[in-house]
């Protein structure tokens, strides 16, 4: 069944293409499509397109709907092009003609803006608990570990002291940035297209507002031919707050496998989160970071695929637009499942103590040995000769000592005040 059947049945082998996975994909907004129609048809009573008693029927059908939503038992049946038709084929079976009269005043494409909208709003803000859930455990493990010195690299090199409460605290700021992006996603996805029809609004006198209020937007769309356009718009930015978190935890993932090698020995979990080899029995491998940095790495595409898809499209929908659901329906998941494993396995994370006492590791105190005879009253540029000509001839001896009490250093790493930054982001999307 299709809302824009016209007395003809399209070829089976046209209808297979162009609906595509829009049945399986389309469970995910259909409770979204129930709560935009109750909101809807709430504006219809209020304006005279229907009647008191027709409102009555069609709020508990609604509802009856959403409850078998809740359930798992709502599916679309075969034939049905997607879950719009087949809330209003439900409708139409329970009520007749009534059901048919929730489509006034709207169309399709703002009716599924209204989904997507709602949808991306709830998906955000489960982005967002599994990142403040990250963030929590990185700052916990910051403060436990804050006085446990590390080496610090540049090029991959040794290059100065660092310590694994600047690591994990460094990942915990960097998920304040990535927030930014989420609370900017969440902003552009919070503003109602429904009354925009096509793109071009309607006759009727329709309340947007008052759908506005009732959907919970911040605010409408409020030029209609916008709202239409906010369409891939708001899957880019969306894909843009999911790469940046994707970005953050396929870097974290990275260090992990790093510094799980022989080579480093820095961290470590119990044997029963890592996997072993066929061939090699002594192997401890980090195979949860490693699939984490892959799927991170192909979330990371995600804002180019869509401009790509979008790139060159006219005005008005266009049918391409559908394809969209296909990318970032999935993304969604996967990220939200990255962050919550990336929490699970950080709750069992070892570091080692006294790394820094290794004698590989000795050269990593020059730059503290030279500050160390600046602040005795010897020029830069002497000190820094002095320390350098004793590590050419070899009679280097660290004094292994590291003072650092500057905001967001060592011994000041500024915890509370990252805390307050995500707080206040946090609390945009409440």
């Amino acid at each position: 069944m299709q809302l824009w059947n016209k007395g003809f049945e399209p070829d089976k082998m046209i209808e297979s293409f162009t609906v595509g996975l829009d049945r399986e994909l389309d469970l995910r907004l259909a409770r979204y499509d129930v709560q935009g129609s109750m909101a809807h048809i709430r504006m219809l009573e209020s304006i005279g397109l229907l009647e008191k008693s027709e409102l009555d029927q069609l709020l508990p059908a609604l509802q009856e709907i959403a409850d078998s939503i809740e359930r798992g038992e709502f599916v679309i049946e075969d034939g049905v092009e997607d879950v719009h038709s087949q809330v209003e084929f439900l409708l139409t079976a329970k009520l007749g003609d009534i059901g048919k009269k929730i489509h006034s005043g709207r169309s399709r494409n703002d009716q599924v803006l209204v989904d997507l909208k709602l949808f991306f709003r709830d998906e955000l803000r489960r982005i967002a608990d599994g990142v403040e859930r990250l963030f929590n455990r990185l700052q916990s493990l910051s403060e436990e570990h804050r006085d446990k010195l590390m080496p610090g690299y540049t090029h991959l090199q040794v290059a100065m002291p660092s310590s694994f409460g600047l690591w994990f605290g460094a990942y915990a700021e960097s998920l304040t940035d990535d927030m930014q992006m989420v609370v900017a996603a969440y902003n552009i996805a919070n503003q109602n297209p429904l009354g925009s029809a096509a793109g071009y609004g309607s006759s009727f006198p329709l309340d947007r507002e008052m759908t506005t209020e009732l959907l919970g937007f911040a605010n409408p769309h409020y030029n209609v031919v916008a709202a239409q356009m906010s369409r891939g718009k708001t899957e880019r930015a969306v894909a843009s707050a999911i790469a940046a978190v994707a970005s953050t935890l396929g870097h974290l993932a990275m260090d992990v496998c790093m510094w799980m090698c022989n080579n480093f020995g820095f961290v470590k979990f119990p044997d029963e989160l890592t996997t072993g080899s066929s061939i090699m029995p002594h192997k401890k491998n980090p195979d949860v970071f490693e699939i984490m940095r892959g799927k991170c790495n192909r979330l990371q595409s995600l804002p180019n695929e869509l401009t790509i898809l979008t790139a060159n499209l006219p005005l008005g929908y266009n049918r391409d637009l559908q394809l969209m659901k296909d990318i970032v329906f999935p993304a969604t998941t996967q990220l939200i499942e990255c962050l919550d494993m990336a929490d699970f396995m950080l709750a069992h994370i070892e570091v080692k103590e006294g790394i820094l006492d290794d004698p590989r590791y000795d050269y990593i105190f020059t730059v503290e040995d030279v500050n160390r005879l600046v602040l005795q009253g010897v020029p830069f540029r002497d000190a820094y000769r002095q320390v350098g000509l004793s590590v050419q001839d070899g009679t280097y001896r660290p004094t292994r000592e590291v003072h650092h009490t500057h905001l967001g250093s060592i011994g000041n790493p500024a915890n509370g005040l990252i805390a307050e930054k995500m707080h206040g982001l946090l609390a945009q999307l409440k």
